[in-house]
């Protein structure tokens, strides 16, 4: 009976991550670009025992949350009327580079914003002037297209956007992914590549302007899931009860 013991205390310790899965789920259903998570559960180590008349009867240790995919499929567009504010319609993510750490992220939240950025200017007559001490680097600002976080968004040539005018057709990219499954979510709504997910390359969705994806996030199913963990929940407990009821009738019975 130990082994109940065991199996009922990792399932509900299981089903209160299922929970927290769901739960993040519901608090991100008014969120930009956000994408649903989905747990999934594997069993734990399982053996066999001989049971009678030669048989092999299966002994295991319950089942644990092995992974919490994510459901890519679009969400609703929303209108917001804002010049800056881009839709992916179709199959494809938003390009950041951070231009700290050179890092490169996806997303689907397109709701970006203008950011200044102090660059060098790189006239030669000036640029031999500063290496020579004569004269101080020349610095401009400029402003790119960015998500607000200090990061640049990638345009059709894979390079940060420089706006001058806002209310203009800006390049945005649209990059497709050979394999999502796997990406790595960073802060945000933001994921991050790693070997498994194959090469990038641009995508031949459209784009909506003046709109934003809103979460996929479907309430009456995390609500649903929601529930389910929490009888499971319940179940496993119930499970220790009896668990523990049997094995006091068991010792009784031996003391008896």
């Amino acid at each position: 009976m130990i082994q109940a013991f065991y199996s009922a205390a990792v399932g509900a310790q299981q089903q209160m991550r299922s929970m927290d899965v769901h739960a993040n789920n519901i608090s991100n259903v008014n969120t930009y670009g956000f994408k649903a998570q989905m747990p999934a559960f594997q069993t734990l180590m399982y053996g066999m025992l001989d049971g009678a008349n030669g048989n092999q009867l299966p002994r295991g240790s319950g089942s644990a949350l092995a992974l919490t995919g994510s459901d890519f499929s679009s969400g609703p567009l929303e209108q917001t009327g804002r010049d800056l504010d881009y839709a992916i319609v179709g199959d494809g993510f938003f390009a950041l580079h951070d231009p700290v750490s050179g890092e490169i992220s996806f997303t689907r939240d397109g709701s970006f914003t203008l950011a200044p950025f102090q660059v060098q200017q790189t006239d030669d007559s000036a640029q031999a002037a500063a290496d020579n001490g004569t004269q101080e680097p020349t610095v401009e600002t400029r402003y790119y297209l960015s998500d607000g976080e200090g990061r640049q968004v990638l345009g059709t040539d894979g390079y940060p956007i420089e706006v001058t005018d806002p209310s203009a057709d800006l390049p945005v990219g649209v990059f497709s992914i050979q394999y999502q499954d796997g990406l790595e979510r960073a802060g945000g709504e933001r994921f991050l590549m790693n070997d498994k997910n194959g090469s990038v390359w641009m995508s031949t969705a459209k784009l909506q302007r003046g709109c934003l994806e809103s979460s996929n996030a479907d309430l009456a199913t995390e609500l649903t899931g929601v529930i389910e963990a929490q009888r499971s929940y319940s179940y496993a407990l119930k499970m220790v009860t009896t668990a523990d009821e049997v094995e006091t009738t068991v010792n009784d019975l031996a003391n008896g």
